[in-house]
């Protein structure tokens, strides 16, 4: 079967590490890898195999010339045996009437093995095996003679030089001091960028940890330094619209109260008891219009995030439902810890539920854990609901037709769970109404 493009880069995605850590150090760790095996490559296509070919030789020479002296002389082979081991350190022994093993015993990862036999081949020209398994200190080579088989035992010093040990531990040294040290250096600068990463997720969602930092590469601490001059013009954002608003809210508030005030004067005859509640209704419609706005407008930005109790807050919220005459009904574990902003939450849940209960007869509210990082809250009712096409303009604000008749409640409770970090989606309830599932990070 054949492999496409795309399957191969899907493939090559699923291998390679995420992180930039393991990015970082995989493109230091090829190139040296690469090095060694360059490295290693032209030690032993060069230099060892000159070396082993040069001991194979020679020791394949020594045995080749004691096995001609032991056949122009056959009866001084003792003679033969001890100059050998004296001036050759070769160790012989001569087995009369004995035959070669079918195999030969073991072999070794270099190229000394290929080496020996074929200057065996070259030098001696006659049948012989090699044992490199039975004696750790020597080689035994056998030669099969005419009468019987000599026995060699090679020190295995006279074909090994210890260089190739040294060369190896050095590069493979080496290369692990490099990696070691690169390792480090680029967790610290990776280590820098987590903080800014994290900083600017804690700050997403509310919870203001302050300026961080600068530290790491150049790079990061230019991103650091302007990720604090952000957060410091976003504060100072903050604070001025809220003391914008707070006049705002003045200013507006004042002519409404002179309204009420002259509403409370008016004569209270019959004739004009309709008109004076029809104009309280007004009033009382625009003290709630605005102070919606504001809210929407204020966006919870001021308060801090702190460990709440999520399963008390609904039951509270529902406790308010059931004064305001609603059937609600509340299913969540005893204890939902999580960082969140009690007060904005609060009117996030309690403008949901008020929705809920404006257009239905049954409310009910379930909490429960969503995997390991998150916490999923669900408002289900039996109303009308929203069509599926219709419920992305619910959370328009001032969208018409959506609930509470300003369509501000969806806004500002999205608004709200946004800046928790979480999201609110509309979908079809199962007691046949609306169901608003709200997501919150744990």
């Amino acid at each position: 079967m054949r492999v496409t493009l795309p399957e191969q880069s899907r493939v090559v995605k699923k291998v390679l590490p995420r992180s930039l850590l393991g990015r970082s150090l995989l493109i230091i760790s090829i190139p040296l890898v690469l090095v060694l095996a360059v490295a290693l490559q032209i030690f032993y296509g060069s230099h060892l195999n000159v070396v082993s070919r040069r001991f194979a030789s020679a020791v394949a020479g020594e045995i080749a010339l004691s096995l001609d002296a032991m056949a122009r002389f056959p009866d001084d082979r003792a003679w033969v045996t001890r100059h050998a081991f004296d001036s050759l350190d070769l160790i012989m022994r001569f087995d009369q009437g004995g035959a070669l093993p079918s195999i030969d015993k073991g072999w070794v990862y270099s190229p000394i093995d290929d080496d020996l036999a074929a200057a065996l081949r070259e030098r001696v020209g006659k049948p012989f095996r090699t044992d490199w398994q039975s004696d750790p200190q020597a080689v035994v080579v056998s030669v099969q003679t005419d009468d019987g088989i000599l026995v060699v035992y090679v020190p295995r010093k006279r074909l090994y030089t210890g260089t190739i040990y040294i060369f190896v531990a050095w590069l493979v040294g080496t290369a692990a001091l490099l990696f070691g040290i690169a390792a480090l250096f680029m967790r610290n600068q990776v280590r820098a960028i987590r903080r800014l990463a994290a900083a600017a997720e804690a700050f997403g969602v509310g919870r203001d940890t302050g300026p961080i930092k600068p530290e790491g590469a150049s790079e990061v601490r230019q991103a650091a330094t302007a990720f604090n001059r952000m957060q410091e013009r976003i504060r100072r954002f903050l604070q001025q619209r809220t003391e914008m608003l707070a006049g705002v809210s003045h200013d507006l508030r004042t002519p409404l109260t002179r309204l009420r005030l002259a509403l409370a004067m008016m004569p209270s005859g019959e004739e004009y008891r309709q008109d004076i509640a029809e104009m309280s209704g007004d009033v009382e419609e625009m003290e709630r219009l605005i102070g919606s706005y504001l809210a929407f407008a204020r966006g919870e930005g001021v308060e801090q995030a702190k460990p709440t109790d999520l399963s008390a807050m609904l039951k509270d919220v529902a406790a308010g439902a059931r004064r305001a005459g609603a059937r609600v009904t509340v299913e969540t574990p005893d204890a939902l810890v999580l960082p969140l902003r009690p007060d904005a939450l609060r009117r996030a849940l309690t403008n949901l539920v008020d929705n809920a209960r404006r257009h239905s007869r049954q409310v009910a509210l379930t909490a429960a854990r969503l995997g390991e990082r998150n916490v999923q809250v669900t408002i289900d009712d039996d109303g009308p609901g929203i069509p599926a096409d219709r419920r992305e303009e619910a959370f328009r604000p001032f969208a018409s037709g959506t609930a509470g008749g300003t369509g501000l409640g969806l806004t500002i409770s999205r608004d709200i769970v946004r800046a928790h970090g979480g999201e609110i989606e509309l979908g079809d309830s199962p007691l046949g109404g609306l169901r608003a599932r709200v997501r919150l990070p744990v």
